[in-house]
């Protein structure tokens, strides 16, 4: 079967993964996309706020494509790689020209330019929307060039497939995928000459984030288990605005604060008066009286600290751990560009957003780290080489990582819309380099590769199955899930310290021996979620560890990774990527570090302007 056609196995549905499918697609490689749910419910369709890109109008206004890569490196604590982000932030006007030519609902001004809005990390506007649904936006507009090509036959589609393991052949080349199908439980292998990982973040490791509840970062675990390396697993972002719910936490995006949203608190602690109630000489504006230069639009990473540490001094609301974000002095004009998010809260709470102030607090939001992956550099290091085939491949050759389950563009913390751009970005520029690989870089098809590979690795996918599934043991998967969140969430979150990461990895060992000891409710085989979740969850103790060790070892504090015993940023030892390895003879994580090259722009005090203010100014009379 020498002269068999090259294919590609894609696997996740959200931006990412449809973008590389269009552009492999497009450079007429077959392509195989496979998703857990249908590719318009992917946890992209959630994203809110908008899209970051250079235009004239932002030009005109002093902006340049520099500034976004400076603004990116600055925003993410320079560990971000740079020739990455230069290319993604020279090619952001070109992505959007091109979204807008798919159908794209862009915002529009009176002139009928794309309208721009404010958003975290930057004095100029810079974001591109479609009111506050964004991502749906998008990922609509990507799934129908998507079906185009589908109905092509260009593109065949496996909705309601879990990926479950990368098929490796005798040289360590990736070869194809282990996957199920989550109706009738049957696990079978695809052959392909590349696989391209595009399945978000690992937000269900934290237990409730405002990720999607398929985000349990499974399949980075599994590619990990199979020989990948993570990069700086540590890094997670905490938003510093959604509601707390019971099941989980719901964004209340930054386009909120972008479009003239403020934060704030009573000034008087455990005030007992309701915020609409509360004249604004008694409001505490702290974000704007401690970054008057940024104020409200400082990055997440900040934003999120100042709230969880006036919490912590007892001015949240009632005394608790909730902070107000009003957007009820907007005019009705902008508030109807926020009429998604707006909506999200009535519905949820029970309260009118347009008439009285929101109560939010931090979620965890966002992984900026995920699979290490290379790439090749211009030789000035401004920008990648188009088609190479490095581009975004991880250790193992012929294995790929896509947007946010990809490591390299965000560093310590990203800003606000640059994550669908990242995706967008991974799939149509890098998915070329992916193309090229198949074509010209593969020296064994996958066609020609012995069947015994995929059985092997099908069996051992069907021997994990049965194990499960035949476990008589005395614990609850939930209640384990529950657990591991919680700890998560206390220890590893905003603030974390020597003892508390220490304690978190005891906890995440005890975890892991009482997952030997499972017992499923439900073992039939025909979709059945107690499987696939139980074995999720065993990935994401193994995620969770890496996280924990990543946290622990890394001793300093930059971006999202907020240290109380080390809170200075210490680049002498930790300008460095971490990068974890799986062991599987100890089953155990160990890490190794790498220096961060910084060619373009050199690292510098990340302040945002900042004025100490520990407490209200007393109020005015």
């Amino acid at each position: 079967m020498a002269n068999a056609k090259p294919r590609v196995i894609v696997v996740g549905g959200g931006l990412a993964g449809l973008a590389a499918s269009v552009r492999i697609a497009e450079a007429g490689v077959p392509v195989d996309l496979f998703s857990m749910v249908p590719v318009k419910r992917s946890h992209s369709v959630c994203a809110q706020g908008g899209i970051n890109a250079c235009n004239e109008v932002a030009r005109q206004q002093g902006y340049s494509e520099w500034m976004h890569f400076d603004e990116t490196i600055y925003g993410g604590d320079f560990l971000n790689h740079q020739p990455p982000v230069y290319q993604m932030c020279y090619e952001a006007p070109k992505i959007i020209d091109l979204l807008d030519r798919m159908g794209v609902p862009f915002n529009r001004t009176a002139e009928g330019e794309r309208d721009l809005r404010m958003f975290g990390g930057s004095l100029y506007k810079r974001t591109h929307f479609a009111g506050a649904t964004t991502g749906q936006q998008l990922l609509y507009a990507l799934d129908e060039q998507t079906r185009r090509y589908e109905a092509e036959g260009k593109v065949k589609k496996y909705e309601f497939w879990e990926f479950l393991w990368p098929v490796l052949d005798d040289q360590g080349v990736c070869k194809g995928i282990v996957a199920q199908d989550m109706r009738t439980m049957q696990i079978r292998s695809y052959r392909a000459d590349a696989v391209i990982i595009a399945t978000g973040g690992c937000g269900l490791v934290y237990g409730k984030s405002t990720m999607s509840v398929i985000c349990t970062g499974g399949a980075a675990a599994r590619c990990f288990q199979a020989g990948a390396w993570l990069g700086n697993p540590e890094m997670i972002q905490v938003h510093p605005t959604a509601i707390p719910g019971e099941d989980k936490c719901r964004l209340m995006s930054e386009s909120a604060r972008g479009e003239g949203g403020r934060v704030w608190v009573p000034r008087q602690k455990n005030d007992p008066r309701k915020g609409i109630d509360i004249p604004e000489n008694e409001r505490w504006y702290f974000l704007e009286e401690k970054y008057p230069k940024y104020g409200n639009l400082v990055p997440r990473d900040i934003a999120t600290r100042e709230i969880f540490f006036i919490c912590q001094q007892g001015y949240g609301v009632g005394g608790g751990r909730q902070v107000y974000l009003d957007v009820s002095h907007l005019p009705e004009a902008t508030k109807k560009k926020l009429h998604g998010i707006l909506e999200i809260y009535e519905k949820f709470v029970g309260e009118d957003p347009k008439k009285a102030p929101m109560r939010i607090f931090p979620a965890v939001h966002y992984s900026m780290g995920g699979l290490y992956t290379d790439y090749e550099a211009a030789p000035d290091n401004k920008g990648l080489v188009q088609g190479a085939h490095g581009n975004m491949m991880t250790n193992i050759k012929g294995l790929y990582a896509f947007g946010e389950v990809n490591y390299n563009y965000h560093g310590a913390n990203r800003l606000g819309a640059n994550a669908l751009l990242n995706c967008i970005f991974d799939g149509l520029f890098c998915g070329l380099g992916v193309a090229n690989y198949v074509r010209d870089g593969v020296a064994t098809s996958s066609a020609d590769t012995q069947a015994s590979v995929y059985d092997r690795a099908v069996a051992q996918e069907e021997s994990r199955m049965k194990q499960l599934l035949s476990g008589h043991g005395t614990y609850n998967p939930y209640k384990i899930h529950e657990q591991l969140g919680n700890a998560m969430t206390d220890y590893a979150t905003v603030v974390r310290d020597e003892n508390g990461l220490k304690g978190l990895r005891g906890i995440i060992a005890e975890l892991r021996e009482q997952y030997r000891k499972l017992k499923l409710t439900d073992t039939g085989m025909w979709t059945n979620q107690n499987l696939s979740f139980a074995r999720a969850l065993g990935d994401m103790l193994i995620y969770a560890d890496a996280v924990a060790l990543g946290a622990l070892e890394r001793r300093e504090s930059r971006g999202a990774h907020y240290r109380s015993d080390y809170t200075e940023r210490d680049d002498s030892k930790f300008l460095k990527t971490t990068i974890a390895k799986w062991n599987p003879s100890s089953y155990s994580v160990s890490l190794e570090y790498a220096d961060v090259p910084t060619p373009l722009i050199q690292p510098r005090q990340r302040t945002y302007g900042k004025v100490d203010k520990k407490e209200p100014a007393a109020a005015k009379a």
